[in-house]
């Protein structure tokens, strides 16, 4: 089962945006994923692993990850075949464009 690890910086407190990250990438994928931890770190560090592969890094990919973002890259990773319903169709207040 992949391990999701979501390593944050405690000097700058964001233990409580990885926290709420990992919340939804626990209910997204259930039983998907084998494990998400919390690892503490400092110096700016926001990064985000599946067994060991970044999947995000706030300073390569400029922040911090829209959560349907960040969804996407990680079911690409354990749950391919996985469909995220509006996430997939059109996200972040994107409209859907007619017949789609």
């Amino acid at each position: 089962m992949p391990r999701i690890a979501i390593e944050y910086c405690t000097q700058c407190r964001w233990l409580l945006r990885a926290s709420w990250m990992a919340q939804e990438l626990l209910t997204t994928f259930g039983t998907d994923i084998g494990e998400v931890a919390l690892i503490p770190g400092e110096g700016g560090v926001f990064r985000i692993t599946v067994d060991g592969d970044q999947v995000w890094e706030r300073r390569t990919d400029g922040g911090f990850p829209d959560i349907a973002v960040l969804k996407q890259r990680v079911r690409d990773r354990v749950a391919p075949a996985r469909d995220l319903g509006h996430i997939d169709r059109g996200h972040a207040g994107v409209p859907e464009t007619p017949g789609s």
